[in-house]
């Protein structure tokens, strides 16, 4: 079956063309989002939900979302999706940051000249049919100091344009190396020097807990004497009263502010205060901007729907088209790993340890992690997926830890799995051959080499003879057909472990035959999602 997309909010017609090209099911409804009853009564039909602003997102939402894989937020900001609520619903949510970088970035340069030379006032003013000529008096923007608060994506763009206009830009971006500044051609300062230096600042970083209010009323009076401030990123960053009374005072001498704290601003400290220009949220506003983000997150969201690929995703690593070609199957060795240790393990969990092995290791690792903890989580939520299972895990003080080694031995890379209780460590190593089907290649340190099934009987014993015979008599009697058999010990005499492919699940009744022999340690029937 096709998957099933709703688009519940105004996306372009070649957009939803996108989802149709590539074989999904998909319902335009561009007016949905603002019925948030009507939306959760459908969205219970849908793997895939693409929104723009309008639709919330909300953990209510989701409890109805019961089949929902992925929102895919056309443009950056995605405050109105809970992603903490999508994470343990295993609700991948995606953005489209780079469709509307340039436009953002050009809008931050025109708020900056139109504060610069007063422009909106001047407008006004000769419309009204005064012409005030020495009333608006500006600046130049030439070897003025830029301060840049934030140097990423947009932040780059427009370091880039400044520096066209022949500013000096000052950089505060504590992910910005010094390499990556030189190459920028952009003096990465301390936020302190920035205040103290810059003729404007502008803004752009996202609005998170370490970002919130960063020009507070501190930092703002830090700011060198005239300043003007621009801020086409995210409300919440700057103290908007303090900012309004600097204004009034004159210590700051503009400001222009494309987002605000609440929106949409009916009110705001900001307004009717000369020199200060106000633009409803227009960053990303040009027809440029709305095609991209909304041809980005569809292809980004029927990549997934289809391939598995995960782009842009906010709460989950990203996984390339051309990634889940090559990962596919060691991505599925994970999760058969993960599961076979949860379903192994009946105590609660301290600590999961990874170790990747030549080629393992030079893979997403992230992605391999995600995978190798759902399949470890399964045992206790069968609905766990890899965007839940690092949440669920954190919630429950589970420590992970991953190592990376070159190649080691006869495989050209291998995973190995060991999970850590307050009475054992368990561990579980498989690799994927050139036919992609992953293998199960020890267990407790006992090499084997088992192919992977959907129903798999494992026992534990002392390597004494008889064990093949009384598996298989006892498969037999019962009519368990055997697909595969594995055996393994660690030294003649010692322990030893045998692993079953069969074709059905093994009834509880036979493994109460296999106990009650005497001659087995371990007796666990276990399954695998080898779909």
């Amino acid at each position: 079956m096709a998957p099933k997309v709703l688009v519940s909010d105004k996306l372009s017609e070649t957009a939803v063309q996108i989802f149709r090209d590539r074989g999904i099911d998909v319902d335009f409804i561009p007016d949905l989002g603002k019925d948030k009853d009507k939306l959760a009564e459908v969205i219970g039909q849908y793997d895939g939900l693409a929104i723009r602003s309008a639709t919330k997102a909300t953990a209510k939402l989701l409890e109805s979302a019961d089949n929902l894989k992925v929102i895919g937020r056309a443009g950056i900001g995605t405050d109105n999706v809970d992603k903490e609520a999508a994470s343990k619903k295993g609700v991948i949510v995606m953005n489209t940051p780079f469709g509307n970088m340039i436009t953002t970035a050009e809008h931050a340069i025109a708020m900056m000249f139109a504060v610069a030379r007063q422009i909106p006032e001047a407008s006004a003013s000769t419309h009204a049919g005064k012409w005030e000529k020495s009333k608006f008096m500006g600046v130049e923007l030439t070897n003025k100091t830029l301060g840049v608060i934030g140097a990423g994506n947009i932040g780059g763009i427009v370091c880039d344009r400044a520096r066209g206009l022949k500013m000096k830009v000052v950089a505060y971006d504590p992910f910005l190396s010094e390499e990556k500044a030189q190459k920028m051609h952009v003096e990465k300062v301390e936020l302190d020097e920035l205040l103290a230096r810059a003729d404007f600042i502008t803004l752009h970083v996202p609005f998170t807990e370490a970002t919130a209010n960063i020009l507070s009323a501190e930092n703002l009076a830090k700011t060198k004497k005239g300043v003007r401030i621009i801020n086409c990123a995210r409300g919440g960053l700057v103290d908007e009263a303090a900012l309004a009374e600097l204004l009034k005072s004159g210590h700051v001498a503009g400001a222009a502010f494309d987002v605000f704290s609440e929106e949409p601003a009916k009110e705001n400290p900001l307004f009717n205060l000369p020199n200060v220009v106000c633009t409803p949220h227009l960053g990303a506003a040009t027809t440029e901007a709305q095609e991209n983000v909304a041809l980005q997150v569809a292809d980004q969201m029927s990549n997934y729907l289809l391939t598995g690929a995960v782009e842009n995703a906010l709460n989950m690593p990203s996984v390339t088209a051309e990634e889940a070609k090559v990962m596919g199957p060691w991505i599925k060795l994970a999760d058969h790993l993960g599961a076979f240790a949860g379903q192994m393990t009946d105590e609660p969990i301290k600590a999961i340890n990874i170790l990747y092995d030549g080629v393992a290791a030079d893979m997403n690792l992230d992605a391999l992690n995600c995978s190798t903890i759902a399949g470890i989580m399964k045992k206790a939520n069968p609905d766990v997926n890899m965007v839940s299972a690092p949440v669920i895990a954190k919630e429950r003080g589970i420590q992970i830890s991953t190592t990376n080694q070159d190649k080691s031995g006869a495989f050209d890379g291998y995973i190995k799995v060991t999970v850590v209780t307050d009475e054992m460590e368990r561990s579980i190593a498989g690799t994927c051959f050139a036919d992609g089907k992953p293998r199960f290649i020890q267990i407790k340190g006992i090499n084997i080499d088992a192919e992977v099934g959907a129903n798999m009987l494992y026992t534990t014993n002392e390597d004494v003879p008889g064990i093949i015979g009384a598996l298989g008599q006892t498969m037999g009697e019962n009519g368990v057909n055997i697909a595969n058999f594995t055996l393994g010990r660690s030294e003649v005499g010692g322990g030893a472990i045998a692993l079953l492919y069969v074709d059905a699940q093994v009834p509880a009744p036979v493994i109460d035959k296999l106990c009650e022999t005497g001659m087995f340690r371990q007796v666990k029937p276990l399954v695998f999602d080898v779909a």
